[in-house]
């Protein structure tokens, strides 16, 4: 069993104004945090989330702590659960070098579609966990008119037999397509930046970071809530990681998923090894920390790369959920995710709460 992450008591303190700076010592910069983001809810700038990424392990407990008190303060103290199903999984043109559902790759998952009725009824178990959130995936670069034909279809059908929000993730978008899902009432739309701009060449090479970051500028501008997240463990340092969160920043999504490397067999990073629990309860701080008021959802990879310091991270600045599978691996039994946060006394949010 991996040992618990405990709070440092730290001796010395700031000064009443001090500067951000990565060469801080740790107490001064966990001082300057409180200050800034804490109190007075501004994120941290990418060369303090730098410094949080790099703190030593005998700090990491404080830095959880501020980050659960900030999304305390400035989040509330619920916790958002979502379900996500794939409506159409593998043969993807695209080369995400993480990601086996890539056509261009010699993995295991082949192409298939679901139907409107097991869409429907996916949506029906989803509620029944009480989560508020359904989000609809596919795997391609963008949709196509059977696409778009089809989650027309599929909101339309989960509408009239679920209460429930309907989120999307298709891919890259236009204009019209933009405003076709805001029209028929899908809530959030999903598009990862995966990775911060500087290292994205090394992870994908059939489009471009600008293309993905055009998508989430025009969901926002029509109204549509914007899941813009990470893949941490995918080759990059720490200071791209840092850069990473200054970009979502200046976006301002309002949900950030936070994904893991889960290695998948036949990808270009199958052979990669999963991050670190300690590095990996550090990013979550750091996040939380320059995005105060965002949505941080526990997505893939959490389960291998935490193990039992999976309660560690909902006490370190995560609040929101996906329960049960991801789109190509397992997850934790909903029933699971449930009780973890029943014995951590985190209400779950209510439906009414995200309308």
């Amino acid at each position: 069993m991996t040992a618990p992450v405990t709070a440092h008591t730290a001796s010395a303190t700031a000064p009443p104004h001090a500067p951000a700076a990565a060469g801080q010592a740790p107490a001064a910069l966990l001082a300057y945090a409180r200050r800034e983001v804490l109190e007075g809810g501004r994120g941290l700038d990418q060369a303090s989330v730098l410094a949080i990424l790099r703190l030593p392990d005998e700090y990491l407990g404080d830095a959880l702590a501020l980050a659960h008190e900030v999304r305390l303060r400035w989040c509330g103290p619920e916790v958002e659960v979502e379900g996500i199903i794939s409506l159409k999984t593998g043969g993807c043109p695209e080369d995400c070098h993480f990601c086996s559902q890539s056509g261009k790759f010699d993995s295991p998952v082949r192409s298939a579609w679901l139907d409107v009725p097991s869409l429907v009824e996916a949506a029906r178990q989803t509620a029944a966990t009480g989560a508020t959130e359904f989000c609809i995936v596919a795997a391609v670069r963008g949709p196509d008119a059977r696409l778009m034909s089809q989650v027309r279809e599929g909101v339309a059908a989960i509408r009239a037999a679920v209460e429930i929000n309907i989120a999307c993730s298709l891919g890259m978008l236009t204009q019209e397509q933009v405003d076709e899902l805001t029209e028929i009432g899908v809530h959030r739309y999903n598009h990862n930046l995966e990775t911060s701009r500087s290292h994205f060449p090394k992870v994908v090479t059939t489009h471009s970071w600008e293309e993905r970051w055009e998508t989430c500028e025009m969901v926002r501008a029509a109204g549509m809530e914007l899941c813009c997240g990470a893949i941490l463990g995918v080759g990059e340092s720490l200071e791209q990681r840092a850069e990473l969160a200054a970009q979502l920043a200046v976006l301002e999504p309002d949900e950030v998923p936070l994904n893991f490397l889960n290695p998948r067999p036949g990808t270009p990073f199958g052979d990669y090894p999963p991050v670190q629990p300690r590095d990996a309860l550090r990013a979550i701080a750091a996040f939380r920390l320059a995005l105060p008021r965002t949505i941080l959802r526990y997505s893939g990879g959490r389960e291998i790369t935490l193990g039992d310091l999976e309660a560690q991270g909902m006490l370190g600045g995560i609040n929101a959920v996906i329960v049960g599978n991801y789109l190509t691996t397992l997850g934790r039994p909903a029933e699971s995710d449930l009780k973890m946060l029943a014995d951590l006394s985190m209400p779950i949010k209510s439906l009414q709460a995200t309308l």
